[in-house]
């Protein structure tokens, strides 16, 4: 009896050690520049108008989702600690913008309830009026009809910048990466328990954000509207094939329309 209690004190352990997450943008990089995202594939000119890198400080490089003419949309744990952003509009070639423009903190928005409170990783950024075309344009976001959806089993597609793996340089050219949003109880079987503010990928395959790709946008296939902020992977390698974790943006609707007037009914 003695050796069947110890061995259900051991299966219990084991059971209760999650995977730790951490921000993509934290994971160990290297100062070159090249790879990209985790076994993605190169996206073509006006794959991802909406899509913009971001460089903080010049210490840091985020990606961010153009919302409106003059709102941007990235993670908290972006512009954290950040005194200013160069934005990159229409780079394909990441340094080759179509355009920049240089914003202070003072344009920032950062949710005040990250990181208290898991699902909350989400910031705004107020930009200059931006002229919208092929290479640069805005992305929706859901309409407040569809709040409560939880996008189960749809698939999505995530554009950036990141590495090919944990502690790759940061790339040239802007990548793609096919993703399926899994239930969030499947997700708590990595990470332990996740409120609803949290969405998840499946990284079959190896298929993932990394370094870099922090505060990306995740877009639906049928719809092609903005579902997710890339919030956190797991501490291991980026290619371990543990969920991804992004900021819900349909329990962001309210904040995201009281801090930009950005809303869709």
């Amino acid at each position: 009896m003695k050796v069947f209690i110890l061995l259900a004190l051991a299966l219990s352990a084991v059971s209760a050690e999650f995977l730790k997450q951490v921000h993509p943008k934290d994971l160990p990089k290297s100062t070159k520049i090249e790879g990209r995202i985790v076994n993605g594939y190169p996206a073509t000119e006006g794959k991802a108008p909406y899509a913009v890198g971001l460089s903080f400080n010049g210490e840091w490089w985020c990606s961010g989702s153009i919302i409106a003419h003059d709102w941007v949309l990235t993670a908290a744990h972006c512009t954290h600690d950040a005194s200013s952003v160069t934005i990159y509009y229409g780079a394909t070639w990441r340094t080759k913008a179509q355009f920049t423009h240089h914003v202070g903190s003072s344009e920032f928005r950062q949710n005040h309830n990250w990181p208290h409170e898991n699902g909350n990783d989400i910031a705004l950024i107020r930009t200059p009026h931006v002229d919208f075309g092929h290479t640069v344009n805005k992305v929706e976001l859901p309409s407040f009809n569809d709040r409560y959806d939880m996008y189960d089993n749809s698939w999505a597609v995530t554009c950036g910048w990141g590495g090919t793996y944990t502690g790759s340089p940061l790339p040239d050219w802007l990548r793609c990466v096919d993703q399926q949003i899994i239930s969030n109880s499947k997700c708590s079987q990595s990470y332990g328990g996740l409120n609803d503010g949290i969405l998840c990928v499946s990284t079959t395959d190896g298929k993932s954000t990394c370094s870099g790709d922090s505060g990306s946008a995740l877009v639906l296939h049928n719809g092609h509207k903005l579902v997710g902020v890339a919030s956190f992977v797991t501490s291991g390698d980026c290619s371990s094939g543990a969920p991804d974790g992004f900021t819900r943006v349909t329990h962001q609707l309210e904040w995201i329309r009281d801090n930009s007037g950005v809303a869709y009914y």
